[in-house]
């Protein structure tokens, strides 16, 4: 007796691919800035775009975020934060053939850089800001405002800023790299206020020269990598 699967022939239906993009976040020159590729080939030979590619078919979608993360950057999966953002699916996003994409947000502190470089499809790869990026391929613009987006929120209730600061730093230097992501400027006092009652962060025996009075270190607690649920600690 025949089974419905006998029946099934996976040639009869329409099959999209599927794309892992990776909007890679660092603090660079007192700026948020994004890791982007210039494409070598057609679609959208010469523009700007977000590092990815198609998804293999024995690996997860994870994986293969991994795997371009660490072709693009040079990163272990070690050293970043990695996150899924969300699914892109217009019909018309890619001119090839039909193809959803799965986003995602990594962030990668500047001490964990290596020498960024292009993939065997791409022309060339830098670094640009996350608010003024040039013309990008495909959706990546509107990828790339929803990366934002998700980063800012994620600063308001967790500590996951974490990953874009070297292990030790100033509090000068955490209100700054908030400042910057957030795009405001936040009064020192509450910020400090803030930080105290969130308990993420601890002193070291340690002290950075300025030129002026010495600055105490910090890092960010072993636990601190889990979200803080509280409403809005940062501003």
């Amino acid at each position: 007796m025949n089974s419905p699967a006998d029946a099934y022939n996976p040639a009869d239906y329409d099959r999209p691919s599927v794309t892992v993009d990776i909007v890679i976040f660092s603090l660079l020159d007192a700026q948020l800035k994004a890791l982007l590729i210039k494409r070598k080939l057609w679609p959208y030979e010469g523009y700007w775009a977000i590092p990815g590619g198609f998804v293999e078919m024995t690996e997860s979608l994870e994986d293969a975020a991994y795997r371009e993360l660490k072709e693009e950057t040079n990163v272990d999966r070690a050293d970043v934060y990695l996150e899924q953002l969300r699914t892109f699916g217009k019909p018309d996003r890619d001119p090839r053939t039909r193809v959803i994409t799965v986003a995602y947000v990594a962030l990668v502190g500047a001490d964990k850089l290596q020498n960024p470089r292009a993939g065997d499809d791409a022309a060339d790869v830098g670094w640009f800001s996350a608010y003024k990026p040039p013309r990008l391929a495909f959706d990546h613009h509107h990828i790339l405002k929803h990366a934002v987006t998700r980063l800012r929120y994620k600063l308001e209730y967790s500590a996951v800023g974490f990953q874009l600061l070297p292990e030790l730093f100033t509090l000068r230097e955490l209100q700054q790299a908030y400042e910057i992501v957030l795009d405001e400027t936040l009064d020192k006092g509450n910020f400090r206020s803030k930080l105290r009652k969130s308990k993420v962060v601890e002193a070291v025996k340690l002290y950075r020269q300025t030129g002026g009075r010495p600055a105490r270190l910090y890092r960010f607690k072993d636990d601190a990598v889990a979200e803080v649920k509280a409403r809005r600690l940062f501003p």
